[in-house]
């Protein structure tokens, strides 16, 4: 079974965090692992975008029941009609978290993923939770901390490194 990353962040974010987004997704189809989101627009769809030119696949899970809404990135629509619950789904069905940017949806993937013990990395120069959160622990249930990169590569990679002991 592929690895699955998930990538959370904001709807409306600016132009450096969509480029960066990019580079995300383009890294998490390089490194031969499925990209997971909310489907949606914003880092969502830009992560999707890099992950689709570097010939990957997506999968999008939908905070509404209506297909219609996810970006054109995306492989695999998964209506949920569940709202921002969906949070939930999106953590669950990812091996990994990356944190790009993000208002408080993005805090509560990123508090999902860390109940759900999940690795979590964080791209700093993207600014938001992610970067918030980067090199902090979110309560004490677990040992470790919110890893923060400055770019996508390098976020990637530490992840490859880490479900790698899991999956490959």
């Amino acid at each position: 079974m592929k690895p699955t990353i998930g990538v959370i962040g904001d709807q409306d974010a600016t132009k450096e965090t969509l480029s960066i987004a990019k580079q995300v997704g383009w890294e998490i189809a390089k490194a031969g692992f499925i990209l997971v989101c909310g489907g949606r627009r914003g880092v969502m769809e830009a992560a999707c975008q890099g992950a689709k030119e570097a010939g990957g696949l997506t999968v999008g899970i939908l905070p509404s029941s209506d297909k219609k809404e996810a970006n054109p990135y995306v492989d695999i629509v998964i209506p949920t009609g569940l709202g921002y619950a969906r949070n939930t789904l999106v953590v669950l069905a990812s091996d990994g978290v990356v944190g790009v940017g993000g208002r408080s949806g993005t805090l509560t993937e990123i508090a999902y993923a860390w109940m759900h013990n999940r690795p979590i990395v964080a791209i700093t120069t993207a600014g938001g939770w992610g970067a918030k959160m980067a090199g902090k622990s979110v309560d004490d249930r677990r040992e470790d901390v919110v890893l923060g990169f400055d770019d996508a590569r390098s976020a990637i990679h530490h992840l490859t490194r880490q479900l790698g002991k899991q999956h490959r």
